[in-house]
C-alpha cells in the first residue's frame, strides 16, 4: 500500500513545515488597531492581496510591489502603541504607532518603527453604497534599533 503514504507525503509537504503553523485568520475592521493587526495577519499568512486590501482604494500601493516587498519575509511580530484620533469634516482619522520585528527566511530579524494613518467617513453619514470601512491611508516605517516592543513610538 504505497499510495496512501505517497498521498500523505504530498499533503504534508503542501502546507507549512513542521513547527511552522499559520496564525488564525483575522479580518477585523472594527477599530484602527484591529485593521493594522489584520494587515500583519494577512502578511504572516502570505495573503498579500488581503493585506493590500486594507489600504484605501485611492491610497493603495502597487500590488506587485507590495507583494514583492515580502518575498523574503518569514514572519512579522507587531507591537502597537496608543492610538490617537481626530475628526475633520465628516471623516475620522487615526494615527497608529507601531513597531515590527520582521524575520527573514534566512533567520535575520530586522526591527522597524513608525506610524500608520487610517481613516473612515463617519458611518452615520454614509448613505450611498458601498459602505466605506476603516482603511489605511498611509504607513511610514523606518529601521529601528533594539527590541521591537521598545521601539514603538510614543506618538505619531
Amino acid at each position: 500500500m504505497r499510495l496512501p503514504s505517497i498521498a500523505l507525503i504530498l499533503v504534508l509537504s503542501a502546507g507549512p513545515g513542521i513547527g511552522q503553523s499559520l496564525p488564525d485568520y483575522l479580518d477585523d475592521r472594527s477599530s484602527p488597531e484591529q485593521v493594522v493587526r489584520s494587515l500583519y495577519n494577512a502578511i504572516n499568512r502570505h495573503e498579500y492581496l488581503r493585506g493590500w486590501s486594507y489600504f484605501a482604494p485611492d491610497d493603495r500601493p502597487d500590488l506587485s510591489g507590495f507583494t514583492a516587498g515580502y518575498t523574503d519575509t518569514a514572519a512579522v511580530t507587531l507591537h502597537v502603541g496608543a492610538v490617537a484620533s481626530d475628526g475633520a469634516a465628516g471623516t475620522i482619522y487615526w494615527q497608529v504607532p507601531v513597531a515590527i520585528a520582521a524575520a527573514a527566511l534566512d533567520g535575520k530579524v530586522s526591527v522597524f518603527a513608525g506610524c500608520y494613518t487610517l481613516f473612515q467617513p463617519q458611518p452615520a453619514v454614509q448613505a450611498v453604497p458601498p459602505f466605506a470601512p476603516i482603511a489605511i491611508k498611509s504607513g511610514a516605517l523606518a529601521p529601528a534599533s533594539g527590541a521591537a516592543e521598545d521601539a514603538v513610538p510614543n506618538g505619531c
